[in-house]
């Protein structure tokens, strides 16, 4: 991904529009006169100096921004093997854009509104080919971006989180897809409703009533969590009771085996 950004060297631009009272079409129009006054951006410094040239700087910007843009685009599209196309995408508009890159808000508002058209597009585009996005199946997670493990907490524990953590991210797959967006800035990237309300294309109370929209779906989606935690909880200490004593019979007879020889 980094050399085939690194040799693009024609300059151009991302799609353009105009800003939405509501949530419609995606573009890369500039910023409101709030983030014209927010303070000093180190990001947006450096894609400055890329605009004047400087590869150093956007490769700079690549290195710390590469992950979190592929693990939003993972996130919507449910597409490991997607996602590093998608962000790959992402990164050379960015490049192209650089002649006419101007500081008119945060440059993670700027790149993650590219992320969300090329994501949205994509998706529409799947929609269109086969009817409906199909969400695929998490299986054994093989190829996710996983959570870091916290060594305080006990094996059973922990395959008790991944278990909670595979249904959330279900959940979340199952959102129309700019409540799904606006779920993940939110929550994952903590953005605030101006820099969301900026990436969609649309008003902060638009932002709002989609997050609302999207929390309420997903409390009751997961409402089971609450209800049967103890349930699940039991039945999957059982579960591992059962495997622990499977493996200890496979020891013993093994041990067993090696007496008898």
């Amino acid at each position: 991904m980094r050399q085939r950004v690194n040799t693009i060297v024609s300059a151009g631009c991302g799609a353009t529009g105009r800003e939405a009272t509501g949530c419609g079409a995606i573009g890369m129009t500039p910023g409101t006169l709030a983030d014209r006054l927010q303070p000093a951006d180190p990001d947006a410094e450096l894609m400055l100096q890329v605009r004047d040239g400087d590869e150093d700087s956007f490769r700079a910007l690549l290195e710390k921004h590469r992950n979190p843009v592929v693990h939003f685009v993972d996130r919507m599209t449910q597409n490991p093997a997607i996602s590093e196309e998608l962000a790959q995408e992402v990164f050379l508009r960015v490049y192209r854009s650089r002649g006419t890159y101007e500081p008119t808000a945060r440059f993670t508002t700027w790149l993650f509104r590219i992320a969300t058209h090329v994501t949205l597009n994509w998706l529409r585009d799947r929609k269109k080919e086969r009817g409906h996005v199909r969400l695929d199946d998490d299986g054994d997670g093989e190829n996710r971006p996983r959570e870091v493990a916290d060594r305080t907490m006990s094996t059973e524990q922990q395959m008790l989180r991944e278990v909670r953590m595979q249904e959330i991210r279900a959940a979340i797959a199952l959102l129309p897809d700019k409540q799904r967006a606006a779920v993940l800035m939110h929550k994952y990237e903590e953005m605030e409703y101006s820099q969301i309300a900026l990436t969609l294309g649309c008003s902060e109370s638009a932002v709002k009533s989609l997050l609302f929209r999207a929390y309420e779906t997903l409390r009751a989606r997961l409402a089971h969590m609450e209800s049967g935690h103890a349930g699940r909880d039991h039945a999957a200490r059982e579960q591992m009771a059962r495997e622990k004593m499977a493996r200890e019979k496979m020891a013993r007879e093994k041990i067993m085996k090696g007496a008898t020889l």
